[in-house]
């Protein structure tokens, strides 16, 4: 598993993706399909376009990663987990039918066949399907969509996408298909001229969200909803537009949601305004969205969060800034191939720090990264175990502090 043990696990061709869906009878094409990429905001964008397109009355099913609790959070139709004894009887069936065709498919893999078939056995109208990694290696690269998505392009995977900002781009924009529209969610001066040239060489009419759609913060309800303005080209498209996902980085990412499903109308879905409007509103509660500023108590204010690279750290830092509190406390775990000095030299000097790791294989010694923290001038203590560093926190923090765990989604996982 990628996830658990890194870069080892990854398999950089479509080989296996290609011979297990010819298996299956090719269960791709049987449905239609929106296909999101992006180093950060890919998960949110994809659980929004679900919700709006399930308000709307689709059949809509949902695969992204990683999961947090369950396994099944992968696999989801109208908001529904896939059933246990559905994964169970798949997994048979593909260990008997193994002992013919002879695989040895990634954990990747597997889980993406699972729910391409899963999909088209449950014939729905359309899915919403998140890239694992990079685009154009990922084992869902198979699909030929009806729109495509690239929320932005940051530092993450380096090892594997690339170390600039051009060559990962160039991986997102794998995802890319003749004559099919595809959005970017985010203007990059670094990785423009990379898709501008990958779209011209498919004649895939090219859209980048953030010129067209402007979103400013109104303000929050006392659910923490988010209260926003959208304008198109400048006229006021939605006065008063209402977010449940409650982290202020959301702003960035529903300009994407918003030209998707506009060019998802021009070929043909019906979406009106009142089932987008209510899609929006209700995204975390119809879809299960967890782990983006996810508040888990009050008094003291408790918020978790999966940024895991530079780019989603620095929106929680944002967000942290405007949000009001006495002390700060911070938990953090981090996973050992991250551009450690690059998160660390974004976080704040004057929290109290809670120095901890997650229970995979994966994890960065808690010692290590107080150690790295140092550097920075970030102090605090270590812990062996999220728990135990999260009971510390619970001790220490008065009832006017905010306690944040982040750093890693298997800290955030373990929290839940």
């Amino acid at each position: 598993m990628f996830q658990r043990v890194g870069p080892a696990a990854y398999k950089d061709n479509l080989d296996n993706t290609y011979l297990l869906s010819s298996y299956y009878n090719n269960p791709h094409r049987l449905f239609r399909s929106i296909h999101v990429a992006g180093t950060n905001g890919k998960g949110s964008v994809s659980h929004m376009l679900a919700a709006v397109l399930q308000s709307a009355g689709y059949k809509t099913g949902l695969y992204t990663s990683p999961h947090l609790l369950d396994f099944r959070e992968r696999i989801r139709i109208n908001g529904e987990m896939i059933a246990t004894d559905d994964v169970v009887a798949w997994i048979e069936d593909f260990r008997e039918k193994n002992e013919s065709w002879d695989m040895e498919p990634s954990f990747f893999e597997l889980t993406v066949a699972m729910a391409f078939d899963y999909f088209a056995r449950q014939q729905v109208d359309i899915a919403v399907i998140e890239v694992g990694l990079g685009g154009r290696l990922d084992s869902t690269n198979i699909l030929s969509p009806d729109v495509s998505v690239i929320t932005n392009i940051g530092f993450d995977h380096t090892a594997i996408l690339g170390d600039t900002l051009e060559k990962i781009a160039f991986e997102k924009a794998g995802i890319i298909k003749p004559g099919i529209p595809v959005v970017i969610g985010t203007t990059q001066p670094e990785t423009v001229k990379v898709f501008n040239e990958v779209a011209a060489l498919e004649l895939a009419p090219l859209f980048f969200a953030d010129q067209e759609f402007k979103v400013d913060y109104l303000s929050s309800d006392i659910e923490g909803n988010q209260l926003l303005s959208v304008k198109k080209f400048e006229e006021v498209l939605f006065p008063q537009l209402m977010l449940d996902l409650k982290g202020r980085y959301q702003q960035k990412n529903l300009p994407p949601v918003l030209k998707a499903v506009e060019l998802l109308r021009q070929i043909g879905w019906k979406v009106s305004d009142d089932q987008l409007l209510n899609g929006l509103a209700n995204a975390k509660r119809m879809t299960g969205l967890q782990g983006r500023w996810q508040i888990l108590g009050y008094n003291p204010l408790t918020v978790a969060d999966t940024a895991h690279n530079s780019e989603g750290i620095t929106e929680v830092v944002n967000q942290l800034k405007q949000t009001p509190y006495k002390r700060l406390h911070f938990i953090i775990g981090v996973v050992n191939d991250k551009d450690l000095d690059k998160i660390l030299s974004l976080l704040p000097d004057s929290a109290n720090y809670y120095f901890t790791r997650a229970d995979i294989p994966r994890a960065l010694d808690e010692r290590e990264l107080a150690r790295v923290a140092e550097r920075y001038n970030l102090k605090g203590a270590v812990y062996p175990s999220v728990e135990k560093a999260y009971n510390a926190a619970r001790n220490y923090a008065d009832e006017s502090d905010l306690i944040f765990i982040g750093g890693s989604t298997f800290v955030v996982a373990e929290i839940l």
